[in-house]
């Protein structure tokens, strides 16, 4: 009898001790970011800071570095829920919500005060548009501008056409951008880049400064357009059916703390991009300024992508129209600054 009394104790004990993960959902996220860097830094201080408040009832399980493979491989195992979510490029999503890709109108923005502006009145409709596309994200990461890079000398969009151009492989958005150029792109895996850079299989890429850093590619290349391309983000993006069976009350406390964790890596990547200019001149890397008139043939053709974005469907129209509105606007606005 008393053998037995205990043994319902020890099963009552148990079952106290374990009931707070019974119920637990956990969190399969995958990301490019090696460990140890600013970003997974901040995104596992939120996960630690998520798992306390919600008595582990939520825990966040990161898989860095690519070890679950590039953004299309991720997002198919997200699709056949080998994983939950990812920190990918926006780019990555636009086959689930084409007008993402809003901001990659290329040579759109002058600088990243512009970028700012717009980003106050339009992030929102990205955040919004990912969320219908079946992805629950926590704001949008800056990743800054790319800009061209290669091993030969650009000046013009004729020297462009000359080089050996690497687009992320299945990003048919940035293909048919990049032909407006009059270029036939080479599409790679991101982790065959470098080699392919090495090799001479390519010999020019499209990339931030921190991203030609984190991904060494910087050692391959010589020179820089210095114009931005186009302006580039990423999302922790986790998909919609596995947030909702978290409770309520959890998902109001992930979201909180993961939008502060992702708005602190939107504001460090701000420092580490001009850092990271510094650091390409520092190496050596020549920044080319193209002349007047071949500035204006780059944003004519950049005029050209845009116009073929929306007429391909990508972008609406009135999207489009309330990006533009709003870069006047910015305008507008630092004109009568500047004139007080």
């Amino acid at each position: 009898m008393i053998l037995k009394t205990l043994k319902q104790l020890v099963l009552i004990l148990f079952f106290i001790l374990t009931t707070d993960n019974v119920y637990a959902v956990k969190l399969k996220i995958a990301t490019l970011s090696p460990e140890g860097s600013m970003w997974m830094g901040k995104m596992r201080k939120g996960a630690k800071q998520v798992a306390r408040e919600t008595d582990n009832r939520v825990i966040f399980k990161f898989y860095p570095g690519g070890v679950m493979g590039n953004d299309k491989t991720v997002l198919r195992k997200i699709r056949i829920g080998q994983l939950h979510g990812g920190a990918v490029v926006g780019g990555s999503l636009s086959q689930f919500f084409p007008a993402n890709q809003i901001y990659a109108q290329p040579l759109k923005f002058k600088n990243i005060e512009e970028v700012d502006y717009v980003r106050k009145h339009m992030d929102q409709y990205i955040i919004d548009g990912l969320d219908k596309a079946g992805f629950v994200t926590f704001g949008l990461m800056g990743g800054g501008f790319a800009y061209i890079m290669s091993q030969k000398p650009i000046e013009t969009v004729e020297d462009l056409r000359d080089q050996k151009v690497w687009i992320p492989d299945n990003d048919k958005i940035s293909r048919d951008s990049i032909k407006t150029f009059g270029i036939t792109p080479i599409p790679l895996p991101i982790a065959d880049v470098r080699t392919s850079l090495q090799s001479g299989l390519i010999n020019t890429v499209a990339t931030s400064p921190v991203g030609a850093i984190v991904l060494q590619w910087h050692t391959q290349i010589k020179y820089v357009v210095d114009i931005p391309l186009i302006y580039v983000y990423a999302v922790l993006a986790i998909n919609n059916k596995k947030f909702l069976k978290i409770p309520e009350q959890d998902r109001r406390i992930v979201t909180e703390v993961m939008t502060k964790a992702l708005k602190e890596i939107d504001i460090q990547n701000r420092v580490d991009d001009i850092k990271a200019i510094q650091t390409l001149k520092n190496r050596g890397i020549i920044f080319i300024t193209p002349s007047k008139d071949a500035l204006i043939n780059w944003h004519k053709v950049g005029s050209n992508a845009s116009k073929r974005m929306i007429d391909s469907g990508i972008l609406p129209q009135n999207v489009a129209d309330q990006l533009d509105a709003h870069l006047a606007n910015f305008h507008s606005k630092a004109h009568i600054t500047n004139d007080q």
